[in-house]
């Protein structure tokens, strides 16, 4: 009787042997529940990785709660337009944060905007953050002041300074011979003529020509006696895929005293590092200079710069591409030692142009403004 209920409405009943529910939905549901689980252990378990992805941009230009970014005192300023965007990137799994998960590493390796780097690669072993936040915001510091150095020099400011040596690296050619404290007066390199050194630009003018190994003649003011001490020069260190500066490096690190004719402030959270002062410097010089020099363009760019003005090459060049296109630029400023490593990830609409120096990062903002960007040198894409 209750066969033919179940027939009526249409049911199947077993046959005599066989399994209430099948094998393949059997095996359906238990290869379901192994891949949920699955999922879930590498969404907890914790690897020894960082993910570095497109970070935040930020118009040097603007205005941030009511208060300009840059702000100069002591000089004429001059209204302007455009964008001149710094670009950054952001890190997933530093010290103090949450570690990346196994989950979040495979979708960083199969996004074409992050890149998935091991920890040490990034984060020197022990550091914490705390230490990694006083690191960070002491380069940003020293950004700023590099940058306002450049930027005022290159709008015809003459900048006074003292260069003193912080420290001296360990193996090089002026350890044992420079000391810290020892103020750099002059330098001479073998068969040349003695330059005096008055400010950064003349030190880094003369050893940017000077091939590595080449002995030079350093004269120092220690402890109030003048004394020269022979140094050989050593080539300048880069990371891997960055073109090596040209010229070479006495191996010490300089704290110059800096007069400025011009108080330039800066008003700028939650972004730190060396790698927004070519960014900086041009948002100084359209500040100090007439006229609108991007020609209300949006340009973005990267890159350190020193007090002599050179541009200098950084990290996450890709990243940074990705990040000033989203936000709008069709330009990018890019330190002439990461061309190389931008070939084939250039994102659709932008250009990237190659620059050494301030002087060249200004010049080619200025055709850019004019209409005449196409005719700038690129990165290829």
């Amino acid at each position: 009787m209750i066969e033919q209920e179940t027939a009526a409405a249409g049911g199947v009943g077993p046959r005599d042997g066989e399994p209430l529910v099948p094998r393949r939905a059997v095996t359906l549901v238990v290869s379901g529940a192994l891949v949920a689980l699955l999922l879930l252990v590498m969404a907890m378990v914790p690897l020894p990785y960082v993910v570095q992805q497109p970070g935040p941009t930020v118009d040097t230009l603007a205005e941030h709660d009511g208060e300009p970014l840059i702000t100069v005192d002591g000089a004429q300023t001059y209204p302007t337009s455009g964008e001149l965007r710094l670009t950054t990137v952001s890190y997933l799994g530093g010290p103090g944060f949450r570690p990346v998960s196994a989950l979040r590493a495979l979708g960083a390796w199969l996004d074409g905007t992050e890149v998935v780097l091991p920890r040490e690669a990034v984060y020197p072993e022990g550091v914490s953050r705390e230490q990694l936040e006083d690191q960070s915001s002491a380069q940003m510091t020293s950004s700023q002041t590099n940058a306002t150095v450049a930027a005022l020099t290159e709008v015809g400011y003459d900048v006074p300074m003292v260069m003193t040596v912080g420290e001296v690296a360990e193996g090089s050619g002026a350890d044992g011979v420079i000391r810290p404290g020892d103020v750099i007066t002059s330098v001479q390199p073998a068969g040349e003529a003695r330059t005096d050194v008055a400010d950064f630009a003349d030190l880094v003018g003369v050893l940017d020509v000077t091939p590595p190994g080449t002995v030079v003649r350093v004269g120092v003011d220690r402890d109030g006696t003048a004394e020269v001490v022979e140094v050989t020069t050593s080539a300048p260190v880069t990371a891997p895929d960055v073109e090596a500066p040209r010229g070479s490096i006495l191996g010490v690190g300089l704290l110059p005293d800096v007069e400025l004719p011009v108080d330039v402030s800066f008003d700028i959270d939650n972004i730190g590092g060396p790698s927004a002062g070519t960014m900086f410097a041009l948002g100084i010089v359209d500040t100090l200079t007439p006229g609108e020099m991007t020609g209300g363009e949006v340009v973005a760019g990267t890159g350190t710069v020193d007090l002599a003005g050179e541009v200098g090459a950084i990290g996450g060049i890709r990243q940074k591409l990705v990040g000033a296109r989203r936000d709008g630029a069709e330009w990018f400023l890019a330190p002439a030692g990461n061309c190389a490593e931008v070939v084939g990830h250039v994102p659709a609409g932008l250009r990237v142009v190659p620059v050494g120096t301030l002087a060249e990062a200004r010049a080619a903002v200025e055709e850019i403004g004019t209409g005449g960007g196409e005719d700038l040198p690129s990165c290829p894409g």
